[in-house]
């Protein structure tokens, strides 16, 4: 089943930039599925965190661009204070759209956009953070066939994030970060031993 994926979305607030320290690495070098991520990031966050992260991800690390063609074995990041979209043909567009959840980008306004593009194919990972966003995501790609993995509340640095997403829908796993990880890199083992 874990073959099925062409994207995974990631969201999270309070604590996620140091979950992915944890996470990223555990993505090999030929990793063919893309990586979107949406973290709760100031409106003038500059952008070091994606340099550190570049140093270590085996995999191409950048901010998402508009009308930016997805591409495999790539982790976007959302740009702070814009929405991020995935539009049906698998290109990126952003919106200054209200906040949703205090939050733009928001965690949901992405997994809902992405859902919609890559149905039963989509992956989303909700981290650790401080509100609800990312809990009617999370309902939204599993309506749409998809799988949810939350972090484990007791794992994660601000439990409020993955208690509300837990709430709300019916996860398929829920993990500490390790299990997570182990998730990600099995996923791509799987992927490598089935083409």
């Amino acid at each position: 089943m874990t073959d099925r994926f062409e994207a995974i979305v990631i969201g999270g607030s309070a604590g996620a930039m140091k979950a992915l320290t944890t996470l990223l690495p555990a993505l090999p070098a030929d990793c063919k599925i893309p990586v979107i991520v949406v973290l709760h990031l100031h409106p003038l966050q500059d952008r070091y965190f994606l340099e550190h992260y570049s140093t270590l991800s085996a995999l191409h690390v950048k901010e998402a661009d508009e009308k930016e063609t997805i591409q495999a074995g790539t982790i976007y990041f959302a740009p702070p204070n814009y929405h991020l979209l995935v539009e049906n043909n698998k290109t990126f567009s952003f919106s200054i759209d209200e906040k949703v959840n205090y939050s733009r980008p928001s965690i949901d306004v992405l997994f809902e956009s992405a859902a919609n593009a890559y149905g039963v194919r989509l992956a989303g990972i909700l981290l650790t953070g401080a509100n609800n966003d990312g809990a009617e995501g999370l309902l939204y790609i599993k309506k749409k066939g998809g799988l949810v993995i939350v972090q484990d509340p007791q794992s994660a640095e601000s439990p409020y994030m993955p208690s509300a997403a837990l709430q709300t829908v019916e996860a398929d796993f829920v993990l500490d970060l390790d299990g997570i990880g182990q998730w990600l890199a099995d996923l791509t083992m799987i992927r490598k031993h089935n083409r």
